[in-house]
């Protein structure tokens, strides 16, 4: 296994187990508990996970944004089912909005190659990737955020103001029991309600981690999403959550 493997397999099982010790890791992943300490802190001095005595713990608060390559490097093939599930959603013509994030990014890279939709953006990444494509892309404008590579701020908030799509791609931070979205910071969580607010169709799209999660600032409740797409078979109790506020659950998903 490469270094870089290595390293995105510690931080999605910190995450996942919500804490692993050195031995354990040194165990799993077969190699020195010495290469384990030296992954570690290279990872927990990029912010990607925290050291605790004898091993590393995931980095979370409701305030807390974990950065944009931790993120970009966990869960990576539930977020590619998850996408591939998602261009399904995309129809002939359309303006398509695509919400920064690493999720929403799968989606980019899985939507269709020819000039069948217009593919609008937050994120210079995202536009990127689709400007690989044949079709229309535009981007926002606005103040780049390094740790989450968005655009937000009042220019980016104007362009919205003005634009309509017939469909938007939005990732999320948490969704609790009642059914509100949530994500760390206000000018993004006000990108977030305007994608709501100028798009016919809202997709959700999120990795089952984030179910029963909350972070500080709110954008939106499950009223406001037609689908919500995510790697993870819901129990009767949260596929109860989506069925209220009628939404179509797309769970579970596999290539």
């Amino acid at each position: 296994m490469l270094p870089r493997q290595r390293k995105r397999k510690i931080i999605e099982m910190v995450t996942e187990r919500n804490g692993q010790s050195v031995d354990e890791l040194a165990t799993d992943l077969d190699v020195s508990e010495a290469t384990i300490r030296r992954d570690l802190r290279q990872l927990a001095d990029e912010g990607l996970v925290e050291r605790s005595h004898g091993g590393a713990v995931p980095v979370k608060s409701v305030g807390n944004e974990r950065p944009y390559g931790q993120k970009e490097v966990q869960f990576l093939e539930e977020k590619q089912d998850i996408a591939s599930a998602a261009v399904e959603e995309i129809r002939h013509g359309e303006v398509v909005f695509f919400d920064s994030g690493t999720t929403t990014m799968e989606v980019a890279k899985k939507a269709p190659s020819d000039d069948s939709f217009v593919g609008v953006t937050n994120s210079p990444h995202i536009a990127l990737e689709l400007r690989k494509q044949d079709g229309d892309v535009q981007l926002t404008g606005g103040s780049l955020r390094q740790r989450t590579r968005a655009l937000v701020g009042p220019t980016a908030e104007r362009f919205m103001d003005s634009s309509n799509f017939d469909l938007a791609f939005v990732g999320t931070n948490g969704i609790d029991a009642d059914g509100v979205l949530t994500t760390p910071k206000a000018e993004e969580a006000r990108m977030k309600e305007l994608m709501i607010a100028r798009s016919k169709r809202v997709v959700l799209v999120s990795t089952g981690e984030k179910l029963g999660e909350q972070s500080f600032k709110q954008f939106g409740t499950l009223d406001d999403v037609t689908v919500f797409i995510t790697d993870d078979r819901l129990s009767d109790e949260r596929r109860q959550w989506f069925e209220d506020a009628n939404v179509r659950v797309v769970d579970g998903v596999t290539n």
